[in-house]
């Protein structure tokens, strides 16, 4: 049985509590296998998730859901450096990334 993430939905509650994705251009540092991603992408404009880890990103573009891949694009990029202009972005995320 593969483990289940957040299934009391507390992550995307809270996620909403803080910030408002209606229409933003999204970046999300440490995408991982993009499991936060799916909470608000629909809601969003357009979400590029970043990650350093190949594997991950494999998985992440693997996993999309259909309806959500025009929506996401994902880089192979750390935090530490950025390969986006100033000012690209709406809104950053960073949850539970190392």
């Amino acid at each position: 049985m593969p483990t289940q993430h957040d299934p009391e939905g507390f992550e995307s509650k809270y996620l909403y509590d803080v910030a408002d994705l209606s229409g933003a251009h999204a970046l999300e540092i440490g995408c991982g296998d993009g499991r936060l991603i799916w909470h608000y992408a629909a809601s969003a404009r357009h979400v590029t998730g970043i990650d350093p880890n190949p594997q991950r990103l494999a998985t992440a573009q693997g996993e999309c859901p259909p309806a959500l891949r025009p929506n996401i694009t994902f880089i192979r990029a750390g935090a530490e450096a950025l390969p986006f202009c100033g000012e690209t972005f709406d809104l950053a995320l960073l949850a539970w990334s190392l």
